[in-house]
């Protein structure tokens, strides 16, 4: 059957991004309209709404524990909320140029990468929001950096551009790019996922692909089909299955 288990409403406008947290009871959900919202997954109520950002919300993550949100709008502007109460940690903070595509926490929770439309990405110590300070940050592809997926382990940042095709993968100790970047797709890749395990990525392209790769020799093996193109891919909690959507 095709039929929804439940729906949920509420934004005034369609959600560019949610992140379920580790719980799997809760989801957080972003919208154009500027806010957040906190739900109960079992019942579909909403448990909270949040609002601060002044644009669009269009990056979410979840910390590994579940204690902070983040979320990035199109401005630039990034806020860290209470992961239970919803509310803010600090003020906004003006973290880049342009729009923000892309948010990650490194898995023990104490660094969040935040990649950008101003073609950088930027680390933050989660610890410190109030003194909004900038852990390291690099240029890597020749446009936006449209995802971002640490490992397990937290030893490597992966990192998919916009309009170079490649997926890049760095050393979050020297922040050094390892090896030459990933090749395979044909168009820039819109979305990356790093299984349970850590030993495979799928990546989400607009040549209408998602790639399945094996993280200790980065090659590819498996490759599926859309007749449209995706632009998000996941792995399940298991990483048993691989979920991926777009324009079909």
């Amino acid at each position: 059957s095709t039929t929804p288990v439940r729906t949920f409403e509420d934004h005034n406008w369609a959600g560019p991004a949610f992140a379920v947290f580790p719980d799997r009871r809760r989801m957080v959900t972003s919208s154009v309209d500027n806010t957040l919202r906190i739900w109960d997954l079992e019942t579909g109520e909403v448990l909270k709404k949040m609002e601060g950002h002044s644009r669009g919300v269009f990056a979410l993550a979840v910390s590994r524990d579940g204690q902070i949100i983040a979320s990035g709008n199109y401005g630039g502007e990034l806020i860290a909320w209470h992961g239970e109460t919803g509310e803010s940690l600090a003020q906004p903070i003006k973290a880049h140029s342009n729009w923000i595509n892309s948010v990650d926490f490194s898995p023990d929770g104490t660094v969040l990468a935040t990649g950008s439309g101003d073609d950088t990405v930027k680390f933050w110590c989660t610890k410190t929001w109030q003194m909004q300070e900038r852990v390291a940050s690099f240029k890597g592809h020749t446009k936006s950096n449209r995802s971002l997926a640490w490992t397990p382990d937290g030893t490597r940042l992966l990192s998919a551009g916009e309009h170079d095709s490649t997926i890049r993968e760095w050393n979050s100790s020297t922040w050094q790019q390892v090896g030459h970047p990933w090749e395979g797709h044909t168009s820039y890749i819109t979305a990356i996922a790093i299984d349970p395990t850590g030993t495979l990525v799928a990546s989400a392209s607009e040549d209408k692909h998602v790639r399945l790769w094996r993280l200790s020799d980065r090659r590819i093996i498996g490759i599926f089909e859309h007749s449209s193109p995706p632009n998000i891919v996941t792995f399940s909690f298991d990483g048993r299955h691989i979920l991926s959507g777009g324009g079909d």
